[in-house]
């Protein structure tokens, strides 16, 4: 899509878009990208109200398929809408600029935190291990709230429900989680049409599965275990890109679809961070204007230095732009094709799976004391009860004053 002047029109919905220039493009995204607070409904709400309701950049109707198409594509939803609207606007150029735009506040503001948090060495046993135990356990809450809102909305018939459920269990065995990922979409095409077929493919997977675990090498441990991290800059920038880019391409269903991906290779396979220093870096994203896929800033800090916090945000975001810029029509067709969404319902449900299982790893390694039991409760009980879109930093900050009172009694 070639930029236009001195209006762009939305052919679809015939509406025409206001003529302005990169500079105002950009500046109008970084606006956006600096008030996004609340997560993505709150985030998608404000980015409809100004283009859709306000200025009438395209349809409604139009804005409801767009954002449909990207509800089930990998990605943030809200920094997806950003590039498309840019893309509308200006073109591949403006598509960038707008993506970059709603992105750079959180991401400058999550390399701020990151290098405090390095420099200071806020994560060792010391004065602040309490407050960052009772800021962990608010973090076990968001996840399992998270399980609980995205299960609500796919988790639609028995087979989506023994997807993940199998899919969990078998993570927690140690179960690579690509192949849990091919799995569940393959067991979910074969449900649809050939349930008697899709039954002895789950039987199967969960024998193979179980002898895996009985036959598993000596220290192997169930689920993510803590570790301690290893000097930063021994992760090459490469590794730190590549997982990036793996856990970009399969954010299905919102940031938190990323936390099992990043863990396995952060924590458990990589070892260049700790459970306790993830959780921290979810922490920290969950207090900033940004998706909460910004911790991946945080984590590639922990691995790389300066550079690793680049590369690995350049990773993480880099399938957003290239499915919006590169292919949003011919993936707007593709969508639609029955077997296509049938096999991405069964991938978006051993997804769930594996959030569920890293939600009981993290609880197993977090809730440990009354302190951090009774911080998880009063957070899992807002998390429920109320909706507003400040609950995220809400919880975490009530969690950190909790922890900075009893650290301080």
């Amino acid at each position: 899509m070639n930029a236009v002047s001195p209006s762009s029109v939305d052919v679809a919905s015939a509406v025409v878009i206001p003529a302005q220039s990169l500079v105002s493009l950009f500046l109008r995204f970084l606006r956006f990208g600096a008030l996004a607070w609340g997560g993505p409904f709150a985030q998608i709400a404000m980015i409809r109200h100004s283009l859709v309701d306000e200025e009438r950049w395209i349809s409604s109707e139009h804005f409801n398929r767009v954002l449909a198409l990207y509800q089930v594509l990998p990605g943030p939803e809200a920094h997806e809408l950003c590039v498309y609207f840019g893309m509308l606007a200006r073109g591949r150029i403006g598509g960038i600029l707008a993506g970059i735009a709603f992105m750079l506040p959180g991401f400058l503001m999550m390399f701020a935190l990151s290098l405090a948090y390095v420099s200071l060495g806020l994560d060792v046993d010391g004065e602040f291990a309490i407050l960052f135990a009772a800021i962990q356990a608010a973090v076990v809450a968001l996840i399992v709230r998270a399980v609980h809102r995205i299960g609500s909305h796919v988790l639609l018939d028995k087979w989506l429900w023994g997807i993940a459920l199998l899919c969990a269990a078998c993570h927690l065995a140690g179960v690579h989680f690509g192949i849990l990922l091919l799995g569940g979409g393959v067991a979910y095409l074969l449900a649809r049409r050939w349930p008697l077929a899709a039954a002895a493919f789950i039987v199967l997977c969960a024998t193979g599965a179980t002898v895996w675990w009985s036959a598993r090498p000596a220290g192997v441990q169930v689920g993510l275990q803590a570790v301690q991290a290893i000097a930063m800059g021994s992760v090459s920038l490469g590794a730190l890109f590549w997982s990036g880019l793996k856990a970009g391409s399969l954010t299905f269903g919102g940031a938190y679809t990323a936390i099992p991906l990043l863990q396995h290779d952060a924590v458990t396979r990589g070892a260049w961070m700790s459970n306790s220093q993830f959780m921290d870096g979810i922490a920290l994203g969950g207090l900033l204007p940004a998706p909460l896929i910004i911790f991946s800033t945080f984590v590639g800090y922990v691995g790389g230095g300066p550079l690793g916090a680049i590369v690995m945000t350049a990773g993480i975001f880099l399938p957003a732009f290239a499915m919006t810029l590169l292919a949003h029509e011919p993936l707007e067709r593709l969508i639609h094709e029955p077997r296509i969404r049938t096999f991405l319902d069964g991938l978006t449900a051993a997804v769930v799976g594996l959030i569920a299982a890293t939600a009981v790893t993290l609880m197993m390694t977090s809730v440990r004391s009354i302190l951090t039991a009774s911080i998880f409760a009063a957070a899992i009980s807002a998390l429920f009860i109320w909706n507003s879109k400040w609950i995220i930093p809400t919880v975490v900050a009530g969690a950190a004053v909790a922890g900075l009172a009893n650290t301080f009694v």
